[in-house]
């Protein structure tokens, strides 16, 4: 469980509002709206909730799975997985950027979001997020179901290392150099756990979201 406690004037932006297990405050401070598509396509949802402080907020984590509230400011250029955002406070923004069609299809993944603040970001990660320095010359490895962040100017090369043998037998690993840090979940995340992480048919999401008590009935 967490809990989020919101004083008069703010206000966060729930991406999956079915973790909301209660809420302390006026029924009309939660407004819920459409997904714009791009969003509905990443996060594999149609809804997200606005809720309006004064109140508290109660989210109820997966099992094995943390969240970890990450500060932004206005300048911060780090890159994120969509699919680990759970929310972000008002006032945060974000852009999109295409990856090449290597790395789409290596990590199944068309575009990073790019956040910007001031503000705060919400992130639901496979166990307590780690963060790593980064170095311009000796390259860091990182196993590409792990990585949740990375700055916007660090260069990244798929790859697997080692000798033959490590090679042969490890999953696909992002080599990053550059300046600043990046942000790993310590876990490979496993898609059982949380149905935000695997794939469901669009007819399916649309009846779970639209009809009363679609979440309940439909499975």
């Amino acid at each position: 469980m967490a809990t989020l406690q919101l004083l008069k004037g703010e206000a966060v932006h729930v991406l999956h509002p079915n973790q909301i297990v209660a809420f302390q405050g006026r029924p009309e401070q939660r407004e819920d709206a459409l997904m714009k598509l791009p969003s509905m396509y990443r996060k594999k949802r149609l809804i997200q909730s606005r809720i309006l402080g004064p109140g508290r907020v109660l989210m109820g984590l997966p099992e094995a799975y943390s969240l970890a509230v990450v500060p932004l400011e206005a300048k911060d250029d780090l890159l994120f997985e969509f699919r680990h955002v759970l929310f972000y406070t008002e006032g945060v923004t974000f852009t999109t950027h295409l990856q090449s069609v290597k790395n789409t299809l290596i990590t199944q993944d068309l575009v990073k979001m790019q956040f910007h603040g001031p503000g705060n970001l919400g992130l639901l990660t496979a166990g307590p997020i780690h963060h790593m320095a980064l170095d311009a010359v000796e390259p860091l490895y990182v196993d590409v179901s792990c990585l949740v962040a990375y700055p916007r100017q660090a260069k990244l090369r798929l790859c697997v290392y080692g000798n033959t043998l490590a090679s042969q037998h490890m999953n696909y690993h992002w080599e990053i150099t550059g300046h600043g840090h990046v942000l790993m979940q310590p876990c490979k995340p496993d898609p059982k756990l949380d149905e935000h992480m695997k794939s469901d048919s669009l007819l399916r999401r649309i009846a779970r979201e639209v009809l009363p008590f679609g979440g309940v009935f439909i499975k």
